[in-house]
């Protein structure tokens, strides 16, 4: 097994920063291979994947720090909210 004890991560850690960065690669790929226009969703702004990939994370971010502020470290079902919230977006943002 890899140390990770070099930047003090634990292999949750680990996963969460591998996970973004395959997103990031995804999606990369996804927007060469397959361009698409911009749409206007609820939002009335246009937005890419991408765009929808960015929002979709940083209000993940914000939906996990009020989990741990409100309800403490019971965290799979603050996962549970922001795949709700990411299918939410991709749908209609």
């Amino acid at each position: 097994m890899m140390d990770l004890s070099w930047m003090a991560w634990t292999w949750p850690t680990a996963l969460f920063f591998v996970s973004i960065a395959s997103l990031l690669i995804i999606f990369t790929v996804l927007a060469i291979k397959f361009p698409e226009e911009p749409r206007r969703g609820i939002l009335r702004i246009e937005t890419t994947r991408g765009d929808r990939l960015f929002i979709t994370l940083l209000g993940s971010a914000f939906i996990n720090l009020g989990w741990l502020g409100l309800v403490g470290a019971s965290q799979p079902y603050a996962l549970i909210l922001c795949l709700v919230y990411a299918a939410a977006v991709f749908r209609w943002v």
